[in-house]
């Protein structure tokens, strides 16, 4: 979906360092530092307009959680749900997914979410996907041992295409919903896609990953 240029929206984040971090490169290794204490961090992968983070910080205050969105025109209206929420316990990035190595050390993320990602439909695009092999190298290299990803598409061939890149990875399949908003999983947190989709009636689907 196309998003509404937002030409003062650079300004806005850069007007608000204590909810958005300008300098992540420079936070790494230091993370407990930047959050003043030793809570695991849990970030999300194209945090989009932040229903999900602000949710799952709202509900786990003892957790710090990061939104990562490349497009500032999204990710300053994710600001505003945390602005308006007053929660310390998360902050956004204006950041590529690609550069994640530079900002965390091995371990200093506990989980990632990744949650209705571009499904990048064509083959010649597949390295795009953000279940793609170098991608999971990547997340492999920021959490610990034995660390997780969760996982929410409305899109089946994208979710049939990451079942099969997490296993050829080597990674142990501990969840999989083919029909989350029908199953007794508890404490679901909708997006603002996952709403608009499942109103329409389509199936969300949803995984979590383990590293071996």
């Amino acid at each position: 979906m196309r998003q509404r240029n937002k030409p003062w929206a650079k300004q806005k984040l850069d007007d608000h360092p204590q909810y958005v971090i300008s300098s992540p490169d420079s936070q790494k290794g230091s993370w407990s530092d930047y959050f003043g204490n030793d809570h695991p961090v849990h970030i999300e992968i194209g945090t989009g307009k932040g229903r999900f983070i602000t949710g799952m910080a709202a509900q786990n205050p003892a957790i710090n959680y990061i939104g990562i969105e490349l497009a500032e025109s999204v990710i300053v209206s994710a600001l505003d749900r945390i602005i308006e929420q007053e929660l310390p316990n998360v902050k956004l990035m204006n950041a590529n997914a690609e550069d994640l190595r530079d900002f965390f050390e091995k371990g200093e993320v506990d989980r990632v979410y990744l949650n209705f990602s571009d499904p990048w439909p064509k083959k010649r695009h597949a390295k795009r996907r953000l279940t793609y092999k170098t991608f999971l190298s990547i997340y492999e290299d920021i959490l610990p041992e034995h660390g997780e990803i969760h996982f929410k598409t409305d899109n089946q061939g994208l979710f049939e295409y990451s079942l099969t890149s997490f296993s050829e990875y080597g990674m142990l399949l501990n969840y999989v919903s083919l029909d989350l908003h029908n199953s007794d999983y508890e404490g679901n947190i909708m997006t603002e896609y996952e709403e608009k989709f499942s109103n329409k009636g389509s199936r969300i689907y949803r995984c979590e990953v383990q590293y071996r």
